[in-house]
């Protein structure tokens, strides 16, 4: 590849190359922009956005809305976007993938073409890894979308938040007493807070600024933040409901993914299922866990890591029949009675306590593979 490299050139530096006058384009416009005060920079901001809804072309917007967004970050978070940092902002608006390392500002760099597609006025989605990093980007970033104009939203498992520099949070937890306390039962109380904030993801420093909405009111913001699972259920539900005033999101714009390799391709192997809640009796489960426990690996059936399935030998077919009193499992069962046992064997062989799933007052909540974090409201289908 490097004697490739020496006759035709870098493509990657080619690419780099042609990004540069479009940088120097707006790099001629920060002079103007510093002359502005905070409340003329947000006029500028609404101008550009009347001028795009009018038909101005995004493309020939760039270097303005770039330039904008650059003195609005400088000015609420004290940090400015470097020449690079805009060349991934150009390459996220042209629908690319721009590969940036740990620390070299990913989450800033993406406020850019943000900005840039939500002038449109059609909606803007974020996807981030998890729900923390959705209220941790929405607060942070959400002061320079603020800045320029914009409402900013967040999708949180079942709540919906938009930013708002107004809002605190209300205190979740009243002093437990009068007086000064021990140091004991400060820091029993600094606990009791704590606990209380992990149970309602009420972090202090993620949740001021976040004020709760519904849903919908998240999604109408001119930039959403979320993760991947929250935005694609969202979307499934909005194709279950009787009538397109009860949908919660409008109809899709641009997006921005951040981890692509991850969510497009590993996170992809898991499908998204809305389900029903099992209508038949959870006995017949209980009845073939107890049953299936009297098997033994490699002897009565064998395990495929790989596919995530289990398979009777014959003997463990013949071992099943005499526990059941039955000629033919096949047979006399149907399809009900092998589906038992098979997910019965699944949920014995490949499913493990405290690796794949937790159990929480009383309840299995699955571990996501990927992320290793609690999945509230998701079960196991089948």
């Amino acid at each position: 590849m490097s004697l490739l490299t020496k006759i035709f050139g870098d493509p990657n530096a080619k690419v780099i190359a042609s990004l540069q006058p479009t940088v120097e384009a707006i790099n001629a416009l920060e002079p103007n922009y510093q002359k502005m005060t905070p409340p003329e920079l947000r006029e500028a901001s609404l101008a550009l956005r009347q001028r795009i809804q009018k038909g101005l072309a995004l493309d020939d917007a760039l270097p303005e809305a770039f330039a904008l967004c650059r003195e609005a970050a400088k000015r609420t978070l004290g940090q400015r976007h470097f020449d690079v940092q805009l060349m991934g902002g150009i390459v996220l608006h042209r629908g690319q993938i721009a590969e940036m390392r740990t620390g070299e500002g990913k989450t800033l760099t993406a406020t850019l073409s943000a900005y840039l597609n939500a002038l449109s006025g059609k909606g803007v989605h974020i996807v981030t890894v998890n729900d923390y990093l959705a209220r941790r980007d929405c607060v942070w970033m959400g002061q320079v979308f603020d800045a320029l104009g914009l409402t900013v939203g967040c999708i949180n498992h079942e709540v919906g938040y938009r930013y708002d520099s107004t809002w605190k949070v209300p205190p979740q937890i009243e002093e437990l007493g009068e007086g000064e306390l021990t140091a004991a039962s400060a820091k029993e109380e600094g606990g009791a807070k704590d606990q209380k904030r992990d149970e309602t993801g009420s972090f202090r420093v993620q949740m001021d600024f976040l004020r709760p909405v519904d849903r919908r009111a998240a999604y109408q913001a001119d930039i959403t933040y979320g993760t991947n699972n929250e935005y694609g259920f969202d979307y499934l539900r909005d194709n279950m409901v009787m009538r397109p005033e009860s949908r919660s999101q409008r109809d899709l714009h641009y997006a921005i993914i951040d981890e692509v390799d991850s969510i497009l391709v590993d996170e992809a192997r898991t499908p998204l299922i809305i389900s029903a809640p099992a209508e038949e009796a959870a006995e017949m489960y209980y009845r073939f866990a107890e049953l299936v426990r009297a098997l033994r690996v490699g002897e009565d059936y064998n395990i495929d890591e790989k596919m995530r399935a289990v398979s009777l030998t014959e003997a463990g077919i013949a071992k099943l029949e005499k526990l059941l009193n039955v000629e033919n499992i096949y047979a006399e069962g149907g399809v009900s009675t092998v589906h038992h046992i098979e997910q019965a064997m699944r949920a014995e062989a490949l499913y493990k306590l405290d690796r794949d799933y937790v159990v929480k007052d009383g309840e299995v909540i699955i571990v996501d593979e990927f992320t290793g974090r609690l999945m509230n409201g998701r079960r196991y289908s089948e």
